[in-house]
C-alpha cells in the first residue's frame, strides 16, 4: 500500500486558532498571524464563519460568508495595503 509523501499539504489555507486579539491561519506551510486591530472584518465573524475559508487560486483566500478576500502578500505585509474597511 502506498500513500502520499509526507509534508505534502493537501490544504490550501486553514485557521488553526482564534484568540481575543486575532486569528492564526496556516498557508502555503506558513503559520500567519491576523490581528483584529490590522484585520477588523474578522472581530464579529463567528467561529463557523472565520473557519469557513477556501483558497481559490494559489495564494488568494476566501471567507465567503464574511465577503473577504485577502492575498497572501497581504497577509504577510499589510502595510503595504494601507486601503482597509471601516469596522
Amino acid at each position: 500500500m502506498s500513500s502520499s509523501e509526507h509534508g505534502i499539504s493537501t490544504l490550501g489555507i486553514a485557521v488553526t486558532d482564534i484568540s481575543p486579539d486575532g486569528i492564526w491561519v496556516l498557508a502555503s506551510g506558513e503559520e500567519l498571524f491576523l490581528p483584529f486591530d490590522t484585520f477588523p472584518w474578522f472581530k464579529k465573524g463567528t467561529v463557523d464563519q472565520i473557519l469557513n475559508v477556501i483558497e481559490e487560486q494559489p495564494g488568494q483566500y476566501h471567507w465567503p460568508d464574511l465577503d473577504i478576500d485577502l492575498g497572501l502578500d497581504s497577509i504577510r505585509n499589510p502595510e503595504k495595503f494601507p486601503l482597509r474597511a471601516k469596522s
